[in-house]
């Protein structure tokens, strides 16, 4: 799982309903062209979107899951052309493997972010409530740390450490359009999903400051169409995780000890199959009040623990 429509529900920042297609290969402009992976959902929009950059030697971003369907409409988009680099933004099962497969049928090298880790180790008896989305397989041939660039013919990647919702969440620069392939960390018809203990967030709301301070004019996302004027959206997503917040600790001065009690009351009329992604959202927030200061718990905050307010 890698982000939920769950968030969408109250004030949000505009999010569009619209989607694009997913099983074909479409030219966004002169040096981005997408391919949709066909494994759309209510945690994946239409699909995972793939962007291929440049021409004639090329960088592929994100090749998507474990599917062999998808990786032959990338090759094929390719005829003639070379893929000189497979680029990961996260370690989450709809983005990475397919890395794996594009090298077996190119050699080109996997760069990007670093292998699967978590934001802090487990609790006590806590088990990894996303554990079944991470990749953990995933070993780049070259990890880029923030501001590490690689280029092709007339195009340049530079790497921006955006670590929320992963850890080793990378979003990528692309300064010859003045364009960010944002990952999962904002997309135009979601939040992104943080979930303890692998993603933070703390350092997604940091992540979010330190987008707002950037200079690009379109993002292109992970899921999803585009973001259109990037700095205002941004904006809107940290205002809206700070309205979630405060009807969090509403419910808590209110009563609401629990995650349950809470996910009940402020995400009223959930669709059943996104209460598991609202309880990961409110922990999260939960997780970061604690460190705060702002909330106590006995013990360190658990998915199934007791709050109130400090």
């Amino acid at each position: 799982m890698s982000e939920s429509s769950a968030d969408t529900q109250g004030p949000a920042p505009g999010f569009e309903s619209a989607l694009p297609v997913s099983g074909q290969t479409e030219a966004l402009s002169p040096l981005v062209r997408r391919r949709i992976c066909p494994n759309g959902g209510p945690f994946t929009a239409s699909g995972t979107c793939s962007y291929i950059v440049g021409r004639g030697r090329v960088a592929v971003i994100d090749p998507g899951p474990d599917d062999a369907g998808h990786i032959e409409g990338l090759l094929a988009s390719l005829a003639g052309e070379r893929v000189a680099a497979i680029v990961v933004t996260h370690t989450h099962r709809d983005h990475s493997p397919g890395a794996r497969l594009l090298q077996a049928r190119t050699g080109a090298p996997i760069v990007g972010c670093g292998p699967h880790r978590a934001a802090r180790q487990l609790a006590e008896n806590e088990l990894p409530a996303l554990d079944a989305s991470a990749d953990r397989e995933h070993r780049p041939d070259r990890e880029l740390a923030d501001g590490e660039s690689l280029d092709g013919d007339g195009w340049t990647l530079t790497a921006v450490a955006t670590p929320g919702h992963t850890m080793n969440h990378l979003a990528f620069a692309l300064p010859e359009e003045n364009v960010l392939f944002s990952g999962d960390h904002v997309m135009g018809w979601s939040t992104s999903i943080v979930a303890p203990p692998d993603g933070s967030m703390r350092a997604y709301m940091d992540s979010l400051d330190r987008l707002r301070e950037r200079g690009e004019t379109l993002y292109w996302p992970g899921h999803g169409g585009p973001v259109r004027d990037p700095r205002r959206f941004v904006r809107g997503l940290a205002a809206h995780r700070r309205q979630r917040e405060a009807a969090i600790r509403a419910r808590l001065a209110a009563g609401d000890h629990d995650i349950a009690a809470i996910v009940r009351t402020v995400y009223q009329g959930l669709a059943p199959h996104l209460l598991g992604a609202a309880a990961l959202s409110v922990f999260a927030h939960l997780e970061d009040l604690v460190e705060r200061g702002l909330v106590v718990t006995d013990g360190p905050p658990l998915l199934g623990g007791t709050f109130r307010p400090a």
